[in-house]
């Protein structure tokens, strides 16, 4: 299985509200329920009416299109990292799953899935 890393830093946030958050940037998750409004974002995207946030982590995405019927992906890659001491924030798409990790991490991180047999590029 490729990963592939993505070439830029990012934030995960709590908003205020949507209203500030550029939505034709290139990159950013949203996700809203009852409770709150997150936002992961590239770090010079992060909107003004931010509440609160956690900068300095990178993150790679799973490549190719995984069908819904496909298990323990996910599951798989985070294990190996917990083995390693390594914590994880996870977003899912309808295609795929992206994992971040904070960037002190990360080399490591891709050090660790290379050697357990997945394939990592830039």
């Amino acid at each position: 299985m490729k990963l592939k890393k993505l070439p830029y830093d990012l934030t995960v946030c709590k908003a205020e509200d949507i209203s500030a958050i550029n939505l034709k940037t290139e990159f950013f998750f949203i996700g809203k329920t009852d409770e709150e409004l997150s936002l992961v974002c590239r770090t010079e995207n992060v909107p003004e009416n931010t509440v609160e946030r956690d900068d300095g982590w990178r993150g790679f995405r799973i490549e190719g299109v995984l069908d819904f019927s496909l298990i323990g992906i996910l599951s798989r890659l985070s294990t190996i990292l917990a083995e390693n001491q390594i914590g994880i924030f996870a977003v899912s798409t309808y295609n795929t799953d992206y994992i971040l990790v904070k960037a002190e991490n990360f080399d490591r991180a891709m050090n660790v899935l290379a050697a357990a047999g997945y394939e990592v590029t830039e």
